[in-house]
């Protein structure tokens, strides 16, 4: 058995930086926010961060619009700042992941203000321009996901350029050698600060179809849905030779000692995404697999996915698991807060590298915006959507105090009625609460190498529940996961002979369990086996 990678074992935690610690009053998280809030980190027991663009940037997209790839935005700090925070996460053992955003830059960034100027500038090409079609409109139909046609026309030059997000981000074209080679190295400015590897975002959106054929119109689009929905992008996105550019940018890390990380944000069912680990696993190390996220809540569904995904996995593939992120509702808001305890065990057990979104191991939930707090452009764009992201983005709560401990300034979005009761100075000394749950969790994880590096097999049992075994080295741990707040009866296929080393409920801990579990509404477990 060879010897597993350390980001097989870790979890990640992810950091959207606006909302996680305020250090200077603005009202807007910052860099030494998080160096101040790194012995919490330690405290929960997660192996890595990943953090959310700092970048500079006129944040029309809060930062996913870069206008330079190299440099800190003030609102964050400065390159010292980093510096610091990489040193007092690597002095504590956490390794520190990157967002990496390079399907787009911003429209002020000083590559599109040079390209913008003339056909003839030097950059033209590094971004997509197309004449108009022969009505004048826009070349084909593709759809931004800000919703809108994806192509903004440019009146000096008479020509469109193209931008699957804000029209304030426009794609770049890496079909250019020389766009590749300028990313590369933004990449090497970060490798040798210390980062330990990147989040790339959107990668199943960097290369375009070279024919720019239309997109087939989706026949199951109903109004009311985003607009980019009304389109299936076979042509716009998830091209073939994505798997070049993800393989260079892998060659790039591996210029450096130490395993450094690759991970794509690719939104894709799992069949295709598994295309992104690359021939001989030698382009995405994680892809990110996100389809829990729109699971049904229920153990055969949820088991479905789990198997189809092992199924299609290259060998030597290893999972990804995601069930929440600063794009997408809050699980706790999804399933319910009870249903969220459970939700944390999945994600915790399951096998593969789990990512955790600040927040989640506190239970928050969406929190209602009122219409004139509202910063999402993508939700000020397409009102009556689900594509508002203010109400997962809201401030991380610390303790009882003003704005929950967050900042001393009014915060750039609101905390929640209920955040001081979820804070976690409020959870951190209740051996109830979910905070102590994923703790128990993260901490059975690293003492349990059947939890972290196991593998995987359904449990067949009689009771509507879901149940899986972890395995490895002869050491067998099963997990129960009631998805309800009924209680169940779970009668086992044969006796387990084990006890319960954690559960949902602590008053479930320590009892003996052999042929038969009683389980409590929203309760879940883990068994160890004898």
């Amino acid at each position: 058995m060879s010897e597993p990678r350390w980001w097989q074992k870790a979890v990640i935690y992810q950091i959207y930086p606006r909302s996680f610690q305020d250090s200077d009053g603005d009202g807007v998280g910052d860099l030494a926010g998080i160096v101040r809030r790194v012995d919490y980190l330690a405290w929960l027991g997660v192996d890595a961060v990943w953090i959310c663009p700092f970048y500079p940037s006129p944040m029309a997209d809060f930062g996913y619009d870069v206008a330079d790839y190299v440099g800190i935005d003030p609102l964050f700090g400065t390159l010292a700042d980093f510096d610091r925070l990489v040193a007092a996460l690597h002095e504590r053992g956490i390794r520190i992941i990157l967002d990496f955003v390079p399907n787009h830059t911003s429209d002020q960034h000083p590559w599109f203000q040079d390209a913008r100027r003339s056909r003839e500038s030097p950059r033209r090409d590094w971004y997509i321009w197309r004449d108009p079609a022969p009505d004048g409109g826009p070349p084909n139909n593709w759809v931004s996901q800000a919703g809108g046609s994806a192509w903004a026309f440019d009146e000096p030059s008479g020509q469109y350029y193209y931008h699957a997000f804000l029209a304030q981000q426009p794609d770049l074209n890496w079909r250019n050698p020389d766009v590749r080679a300028a990313m590369y190295d933004a990449l090497r400015f970060w490798l040798e600060r210390g980062v330990d590897g990147f989040r790339v975002d959107v990668l199943w959106h960097m290369i375009k179809d070279a024919q720019f054929r239309d997109d087939p119109v989706n026949p199951d689009y109903r109004e009311g849905e985003p607009d980019f929905r009304r389109v299936r992008a076979r042509y716009s996105a998830d091209q073939p030779e994505m798997l070049e550019i993800a393989m260079e940018m892998r060659r790039v890390l591996e210029e450096y000692p130490g395993e450094r990380l690759l991970i794509g944000e690719i939104y894709l069912p799992v069949e295709r995404l598994v295309a992104y680990y690359g021939p001989d696993l030698g382009a995405v190390h994680l892809p990110f697999n996100f389809n829990l996220m729109w699971q049904r809540w229920r153990p055969d569904a949820i088991m479905r996915l789990v198997q189809a995904y092992e199924a299609v996995l290259p060998v030597g593939g290893w999972p990804s698991w995601v069930l929440g992120n600063h794009d997408q509702m809050r699980i706790a808001s999804r399933v319910g807060p009870a249903q969220a305890r459970v939700a944390m065990m999945l994600l915790l057990t399951l096998r593969g590298t789990p990512t955790l979104y600040n927040g989640d191991e506190l239970g928050i939930e969406n929190v209602p915006i009122p219409p004139e707090r509202v910063r999402d452009p993508f939700g000020i764009r397409q009102p009556g959507t689900d594509q508002g992201r203010d109400p997962q983005r809201t401030p991380m709560p610390w303790d009882r105090t003003a704005h929950c401990g967050f900042t001393t300034g009014e915060p750039w979005l609101p905390l929640g009625a209920d955040h001081a009761g979820r804070s976690v100075a409020a959870q951190q000394g209740d051996p109830g609460s979910i905070l102590a749950l994923a703790r128990a969790l993260l901490d059975l994880r690293r003492r349990e190498p059947a939890l972290s590096l196991g593998d995987f097999a359904p449990v067949t049992v009689e009771g509507d529940v879901l149940a899986y075994a972890r395995t490895r080295d002869g050491r067998r741990v099963v997990v129960v996961l009631n998805l309800e707040p009924v209680p169940k009866t779970v009668r086992f296929s044969e006796p387990l002979g084990g006890r319960v080393e954690l559960s949902t409920d602590s008053a479930s801990v320590g009892r003996r369990i052999d042929d038969r579990l009683e389980l409590a509404g929203d309760e879940g477990v883990i068994i160890a086996t004898d």
